[in-house]
């Protein structure tokens, strides 16, 4: 009996460091190409990046035609198991403007604005059944000036993301800011909510669709913007994706279309 055992227990020993090297070690789960915002986080001593390598949006307003191009990165950072920090940069932006009256063409080009961020997850940090988050963020007015908004603002974002099951999932994201006024100069109330459905195509393509409305009280003027949006995203590996956004305005304040094309990768 007693040789029994010790046999026992060596094996359980020796299964131990089996086990932990099957454990999972990465938590890949980007925002993109989504409107809204995932609410997993990045483990501790990994970093996300998510790039737009291009980013297009026309908004047209029946006298003046803007055409915006623009790349974006963020850096997700792994703190603890259920909190990240972020870091966002607009590298590169470039602003077309035209006068339908006079023909007068004006372009604009440079960095964008930095926005530091905190997202701390209060149900299921690694983005499975119902996962939530509350992030608390700050947007610097490093950018130039038609690219950048001019002024600081803040705000907080509340990303609630319910996986239904391997097939279908739901999402809501709430943001809550103080915005930058038109003019540049002081900040507003901006409230927007994002609301989509998700469907895995294979179990590496996942499309997803979402409806956006936004009310912005500038003191220029309070409009309401409302987008439809739809995205597909490919999963190459354990640690990379390429994904691929469409949106398009449905009321005449909000931007009359948006592509954006771009990936992630985590380290």
């Amino acid at each position: 009996m007693r040789r029994r055992w010790w046999a026992a227990a060596l094996l359980t020993v020796a299964a131990t460091p089996v086990m932990a090297q099957d454990a999972p070690v990465t938590r890949f789960c980007p925002n993109r190409p989504s409107l809204g915002a995932s609410g997993c986080t990045t483990l501790p001593g990994q970093v996300q990046l998510e790039l737009a390598g291009v980013d297009w949006e026309r908004n047209d307003d029946g006298e003046t035609r803007e055409d915006l191009i623009r790349s974006e990165v963020t850096a997700r950072i792994g703190l603890t198991r259920n909190s990240e920090a972020q870091i966002g940069w607009t590298p590169l932006g470039t602003l077309r403007s035209r006068d339908r009256d006079s023909g007068e063409r004006t372009r604009v080009s440079g960095t964008g604005d930095v926005t530091l961020g905190w997202r701390r997850s209060v149900s299921h940090p690694d983005g499975k059944k119902l996962s939530a988050a509350i992030q608390p963020y700050v947007t610097l007015p490093t950018g130039r000036s038609g690219i950048g908004a001019g002024d600081w603002s803040t705000g907080v974002v509340l990303p609630v993301f319910w996986r239904i099951d391997k097939t279908w999932s739901l999402d809501f994201t709430g943001q809550a800011a103080a915005a930058v006024d038109e003019d540049g100069h002081g900040r507003h109330f901006d409230a927007t909510g994002v609301i989509g459905v998700g469907y895995a195509l294979t179990s590496d393509v996942t499309a997803n669709a979402e409806l956006s409305v936004e009310r912005d009280q500038d003191p220029a003027g309070h409009v309401t913007r409302a987008l439809a949006a739809a995205s597909v995203a490919w999963r190459l590996t354990k640690r990379t994706q390429l994904d691929l956004l469409a949106v398009a305005g449905l009321n005449h304040d909000a931007p009359d279309a948006r592509i954006a094309l771009g990936g992630a990768l985590l380290f």
